[in-house]
């Protein structure tokens, strides 16, 4: 495959296997077990497996190596594994490469299921782990010391939109010999090029904006080879977090069209984002691209785009937030992002409600923030349907 291609050819090309019928759409093989010529070939390919060489779909497919190809060509990584979900992906992540004893750091601004896995998973088999304030660089200094083995953050939080220095934590965690892993989910692999900036392991759950259109669960890790194939992988197979086939095979069409989605969708994002600043009955709007955002600066610098996603306080708490959720119309209540169909969430109550309230308190998770992941839509229609929802608040 050319490296010259750009990101949409490659996202239409890379990594495309045909069978000897020469199919123009990727086929999927639907098998979990393929078949050799004679038992010598048998212990050959155990031994050692080719390029182009299978044993089981726990362990690879070829529908599911298509999609770990291409994604892997966009992100910029030597190679990547593709798992059942977003989740299975950051756990894989981490407990592959982690052993009692072990340190890890940590942006405490998290999705709650990434929290999960940090506070009671790996603490619970002896992994020391210490959280920061991501934005604050002298955190991340005090807590990485030599000996630390990963630090990890998502380069956009949810649900408040922080933004984390990739680069400038890359540097302090490679300076301590530490692995650096960035959730991207947030700032997709359209708009941000993590690894150029310091990151040594990128996931994804490509249930977002990768499939983008709500019809699967899945992830995915990038990074080196040596990474994928020699600490990934073998915790991956044995444990079973597979991706299925039928899965790679709506993911790889998902990544057709991602980048027109994501630009088509950050476009309305940033004209919603201003359509509501200012509205006496928000007390904040988050966007990236805002000149009022904490690291608007460095989501200029790190990112090409300021993304799908956007947030805002509705004056008047969970009440309010509740009234305004209910009256929506063409926006759907639900949890999920980075669909074609925009979603508003209240993370107080759904995807953050497992957390004390001091620490809802101490990352911006008010009763009244609603997450707005933006869709494909007429941006005029979802400002109409927001503000006749504010109406009723």
């Amino acid at each position: 495959m050319s490296k010259d291609w750009k990101t949409r050819t490659q996202l239409v090309h890379t990594g495309s296997r045909r069978s000897q019928y020469g199919e123009m759409a990727e086929a999927i093989f639907l098998t979990q077990g393929f078949v050799y010529e004679t038992a010598e070939a048998a212990e050959a390919r155990f031994i050692k497996t080719g390029e182009d060489e299978f044993i089981y779909a726990r362990y690879g497919n070829p529908t599911t190596r298509m999609f770990e190809e291409r994604i892997a060509a966009i992100e910029g990584t030597e190679d990547a594994f593709a798992t059942a979900s977003g989740m299975a992906a950051v756990n894989a992540a981490l407990t592959a490469m982690l052993r009692a004893g072990d340190h890890v750091v940590s942006s405490r601004a998290l999705f709650g299921s990434c929290l999960y896995i940090l506070e009671e998973v790996l603490r619970r088999y002896g992994v020391e782990v210490t959280f920061v304030d991501g934005t604050d660089l002298d955190r991340w200094r005090a807590a990485v010391r030599p000996g630390t083995k990963a630090v990890f953050f998502e380069s956009i939080s949810n649900p408040t939109l922080e933004i984390i220095d990739i680069t400038a934590v890359s540097q302090i965690a490679h300076a301590a010999g530490a692995l650096v892993i960035v959730d991207n989910v947030f700032a997709t692999p359209v708009f941000s090029k993590a690894v150029s900036q310091g990151a040594d392991v990128v996931v994804y759950s490509s249930t977002k904006h990768i499939d983008g259109q709500g019809r699967a669960l899945g992830g995915v890790i990038c990074g080196t080879r040596e990474f994928i194939r020699k600490v990934a992988e073998p915790y991956l197979k044995h444990t079973g977090a597979a991706m299925s086939p039928f899965t790679a095979w709506i993911m790889l069409n998902g990544m057709a069209t991602l980048d027109l989605r994501c630009n088509a969708m950050a476009d309305s994002a940033l004209t919603i984002a201003r359509a509501l600043q200012g509205d006496a009955r928000l007390g904040r709007v988050i966007h990236p691209s805002l000149p009022d955002h904490p690291q608007h600066a460095l989501a200029a610098e790190q990112m090409t785009r300021g993304g799908t996603m956007l947030a805002f306080d509705i004056a008047g708490g969970k009440e309010a937030a509740f009234r305004f959720l209910n009256a929506l119309d063409i926006i759907k209540i639900s949890n999920n992002l980075g669909d074609a169909k925009s979603i508003a969430t209240h993370p107080a109550t759904t995807t953050h409600q497992r957390l004390p309230d001091d620490q809802k308190e101490l990352l911006g998770i008010t009763s009244g923030l609603v997450r707005l992941s933006v869709g494909l839509e007429d941006a005029g229609d979802l400002i109409g349907d927001l503000m006749q929802a504010l109406d009723h608040i």
